[in-house]
Order: structure tokens, then C-alpha cells, then sequence
């Protein structure tokens, strides 16, 4: 079940997303001491809790009482979003946690009047780029910056059901 985020859930979501987030950590050689600023090494209670104040869109994945997935919303100008921490715990993944996430993610920006989502990757990950592409993002770019040792990556997904897409 996908359901609003309540301040009691902040611990337990913070763990949730160190824990997924160190995947991609430890695949791809990100440690505290190279950046410091990625999710599975910044993220905290404190953050979280500050994003809720913000009333920013929260939601878990849950079953039987335990907080399996995550995601959260920024809203921003001009009718966008961006997508922040989708994230499922390690031994939870391949079970379409993610992509009921996802699917919800989307479904919620439309609702809340958002034509355009952004996401943010580690571009070396090629499998999370072609899972997100699979769902209808489409690859915009990529970015280095000297405070991560890897490659940002970024897409868009269009929330305009069959819109064409924009090319300005």
C-alpha cells in the first residue's frame, strides 16, 4: 500500500534510503570521504523532517506495518517536479515496488498540476537510466561536478498523458 508519509515514519525512512542509496554507493566507488553530498552519506531525520514542514508530496511503500519504498516531490516552476530519493530497500527490490512508486510519483504530480517531472541519476548506472527510460523518461543530459567522482545524469518525463514533447 502507498500511503502519505507521517512524521513518526522519518527514522525509519531515513534508514531506508542510506540503506538503498549504499548500493549505488559501493557499486560505483562513491564513499563519504569523495562526496560527502550523495544521498546515501546527507541524508538525515533532520532533512526529512524539514522536508515534511515544507509540505512537500512524501509517500511510502508499505506492507504488513513495514516501510519497504519511498519518494518525495519538489515542486518548482512552471508546472515541473522533480522527483527526489525513489528508493527501495535492497531485499525488496525486483518485486515492482519501484514501479508502483514510480507510477504514483507521476499520477500525483499530474493531480497536483505538474506537466513535466525531473529525475536525477548517477549517469554510470546504465540499469536505473534504462529503467526509468522504460517508464517514458527521456535522457536530457549529463553533468560533472567536482564534489562527486561520478557523472550526473538527468531525464524528463512528460505528464501530459499523449502530449508530444516539447522542443523548445
Amino acid at each position: 500500500m502507498i500511503r502519505a508519509v507521517q512524521k513518526e515514519d522519518i527514522p525509519e525512512i531515513t534508514v531506508l534510503v542510506r540503506e538503498s542509496f549504499m548500493t549505488v554507493a559501493e557499486s560505483y566507488g562513491i564513499t563519504k570521504e569523495n562526496a560527502p553530498r550523495f544521498t546515501a552519506f546527507s541524508i538525515s531525520e533532520e532533512r526529512l523532517c524539514q522536508q515534511l514542514e515544507e509540505h512537500r508530496p512524501m509517500f511510502v511503500f508499505e506492507n504488513e506495518g513495514r516501510i519497504l519504498g519511498y519518494y518525495s516531490l519538489q515542486l518548482l516552476k512552471d508546472c515541473a517536479c522533480e522527483l527526489n530519493n525513489l528508493a527501495v530497500l535492497p531485499e525488496s527490490r525486483h518485486q515492482c515496488i519501484g514501479g508502483q512508486l514510480l507510477q504514483h510519483a507521476f499520477d500525483t504530480a499530474k493531480r497536483l498540476g505538474c506537466t513535466l517531472m525531473h529525475i536525477g541519476i548517477v549517469e554510470e548506472n546504465t540499469v536505473l537510466r534504462k529503467w526509468y527510460e522504460a517508464h517514458g523518461a527521456v535522457h536530457t543530459g549529463t553533468k560533472k561536478f567536482d564534489f562527486f567522482p561520478f557523472t550526473c545524469g538527468y531525464l524528463i518525463k512528460e505528464l501530459q498523458g499523449d502530449a508530444q514533447p516539447r522542443y523548445e
